[in-house]
């Protein structure tokens, strides 16, 4: 069975490649997957095959058919992973730098789920599928941290409600650019998917869904950065970076939704998942763990 999808053609989109438009469309494929359905004839304008290279005109129909999935066997890998805290339901992990949550498409190999199929055998949820078991929410590649992974569904449920509910803590620590004068405050802006770049989220007051998030400054610098805590009320895909960016303090080392600069030699944002608290599903009771800042963000804060 194939997925068909369809989709018709923008001013903005006007002169796009199709392979390009695509890939803005379906980030959870790599492009070089969505060139070779191109390739294999499941893309279509105007109900005809084209090849990914064609330009696409306003008012026209694109179509692809995604092939159904095979069953992946996701390979364990032996990982050192940095184990906060594990028992019989939840294992808490401090992510480096550079890793990805879990396997996508084109992406099977180093990620965090391939080590915790090590490191849990058969001990974790089943509920998101074969692509990401015990994976409840996650954290982007670039950024560090504590996040919660659940070992059976029972932990699975009960955690991602609390997570649908905002009571889940949430704190994290980043370096912004520009002086952010008052010393807390809050934003409150909805957050989609761009128009303008499917592969950027962005502040969407007809189209997104609910977002707050809660900053207070911790330090601020003389050369124009300020050291921020932002505390989570909602989840949304890339929340701190897109909210930090509309009033105009993005985060350091963000190239995506600030200014495009190699200072300090940065691999992505300059954000850590510091704090992490949660009623425990089995025993009811709170618990919250935080991790240190990683070693580049300390020697980041000393140089500042």
């Amino acid at each position: 069975m194939e997925k068909e999808i369809k989709w018709t053609i923008s001013k903005e989109e006007d002169q796009v490649r199709l392979d390009q438009f695509l890939s803005n469309q379906l980030e959870e494929y790599t492009r070089s997957y969505l060139q070779k359905l191109c390739k294999d004839g499941l893309a279509k304008v105007d109900g005809t095959v084209k090849k990914g290279n064609f330009k696409l005109k306003s008012g026209h129909e694109v179509s692809i058919a995604i092939p159904e999935p095979t069953e992946l066997e996701i390979e364990p890998e032996k990982m050192n992973l940095d184990i906060v805290y594990e028992d019989e339901d939840v294992i808490l992990i401090n992510k480096p730098k550079g890793m990805v949550v879990h396997p996508a498409p084109g992406h099977y190999t180093g990620t965090l789920v391939n080590g915790l199929m090590e490191h849990c055998k058969d001990d974790l949820s089943g509920i998101n599928g074969v692509m990401r078991p015990g994976i409840v929410h996650r954290i982007d590649k670039d950024t560090t941290g504590i996040l919660i992974v659940c070992k059976n569904d029972m932990a699975h449920k009960e955690i991602a409600r609390q997570l649908k509910e905002h009571t889940i803590t949430r704190k994290y620590h980043a370096i912004v650019l520009g002086n952010i004068k008052e010393e807390e405050g809050t934003v409150n802006a909805p957050i989609g998917r761009s128009p303008k770049d499917r592969k950027k989220m962005a502040v969407e007051p007809r189209n997104g869904r609910s977002a707050v998030t809660h900053y207070k400054v911790l330090q601020r610098f003389s050369n124009g950065y300020t050291y921020i805590q932002c505390q989570l009320e909602t989840g949304r895909t890339h929340q701190i970076r897109v909210h930090m960016a509309s009033i105009k303090h993005p985060l350091l080392g963000d190239e995506v939704y600030g200014p495009k600069s190699k200072k300090y030699r940065l691999e992505g944002q300059c954000l850590h998942a510091k704090v992490l608290g949660f009623i425990h599903p089995r025993t009811k009771e709170y618990m919250e763990f935080e991790v240190p800042l990683p070693e580049y963000f300390e020697h980041l804060l000393e140089i500042l």
